[in-house]
């Protein structure tokens, strides 16, 4: 592992059957997550993506890389996911490149766009590296 290596990019699809399970598994049920109406009523384009499943997506790159163990991750949310009701519903592309690596452990900074933007700010993982 040296810093510069690139983590395989992983596209997902989030469509609105997606966050009404998330809405489910997590029990967060803002209607700003699964109700268009009361989205738009409190100034939102749509329905968005809960930030946490977001953040667990980009989150994803680095655990289906399959390197080490994750110790910790953090992410600002900067940008919703707007997901429109359709069957293709929302496309969020995440990556991650290693910054630095020191006792085993690599510093990993992540990156997570939905329409050509990013959607998390200084999103960072630290992965023990598997020997």
């Amino acid at each position: 592992m040296q810093v510069g290596d690139e983590l395989p990019v992983i596209e997902v699809r989030l469509t609105r059957a997606d966050l009404v399970r998330y809405a489910g598994a997590s029990l967060d049920f803002n209607p700003i997550h699964v109700n268009e109406r009361f989205a738009k009523a409190v100034g939102l384009p749509d329905v968005i993506a809960h930030g946490m499943l977001t953040m667990a997506l980009a989150g994803r790159v680095v655990t289906a890389w399959g390197k080490g163990e994750l110790l910790d991750y953090s992410a600002r949310f900067t940008r919703p996911v707007v997901v429109p009701d359709t069957d293709d519903g929302a496309l969020v592309t995440v990556a991650g490149k290693v910054t630095a690596v020191e006792d085993g452990v690599a510093k990993v900074m992540l990156s997570a766009h939905f329409d050509g933007k990013a959607v998390l700010g200084k999103p960072v993982a630290r992965v023990r590296l598997a020997d």
